[in-house]
């Protein structure tokens, strides 16, 4: 089933071109034109996102965000903030507030779906539902099981991120800070070499089914998961 986006923007015309290009991606739509009215929506059901303009009439959508946040049912519904702020306070001002991601106006149709994209997948909204298996290395996002040639690998919450990450993009090179924004996400402060140590815990675990080769270091550039030597 495709995720369901509640759209909380006052402008009309800019509600008719988010639900134009969210639904030809495949998205479901609710829209509110108000905080209140995106409020008691929540009430009847939950969106897997909410995608808040800052200036909404009444309460704003920073206030509406902590609200959101602040609720016990509500918390974990990821939000990015739609705004024409684009400066360091303000953005900070929307993080804090418990924002997920925040989308500077005017941006194109096609960033704004891979970004929600990526949010949904570190919410975990979106779960990719089939298996991958790259060089003996098999994993199940569903199950959450790893395995090296069927026996089990056992890995860290952060180190399964990180591997399914990779395996979804074979062959392709990632720097630290392309995998602090896809694996730990925008909200989460925390240095690069943050990075290195996961990646050496993933290793040790590969390691014990002779599988760490598949981990490589790209010198001057990341990362990368490959079969290639």
């Amino acid at each position: 089933m495709s995720a369901t986006l509640l759209v909380v923007e006052d402008e009309f015309a800019i509600r008719e071109m988010l639900s134009f290009a969210l639904e030809d991606a495949g998205f479901r739509l609710k829209q509110a034109a108000t905080a209140e009215q995106a409020q008691a929506m929540l009430g009847n059901e939950l969106p897997d996102l909410i995608l808040l303009d800052w200036m909404l009439p009444g309460a704003s959508g920073v206030e509406f965000a902590r609200r959101v946040k602040r609720g016990e049912k509500t918390k974990d519904v990821p939000i990015i903030l739609l705004t024409a702020r684009g400066e360091e306070d303000d953005k900070i001002r929307g993080l804090d507030a418990g924002a997920d991601d925040y989308i500077v106006k005017p941006f194109s149709p096609r960033e704004l779906v891979a970004r929600i994209k990526a949010v949904l997948r570190r919410s975990g909204a979106t779960p990719v539902e089939n298996s991958l298996e790259l060089g003996g290395l098999a994993i199940d996002p569903i199950s959450h099981r790893v395995s090296a040639k069927g026996a089990t690998v056992k890995l860290g919450p952060t180190e399964y991120r990180l591997l399914l990450h990779f395996m979804q993009n074979a062959d392709r090179v990632f720097t630290r800070n392309q995998l602090l924004d896809s694996v730990w996400g925008h909200q989460v402060i925390v240095e690069d070499r943050t990075v290195d140590v996961h990646i050496r815990r993933l290793r040790k675990a590969l390691s014990e089914h002779g599988m760490e080769h598949l981990v490589q270091t790209v010198r001057g550039s990341g990362y990368r998961f490959s079969e290639k030597e």
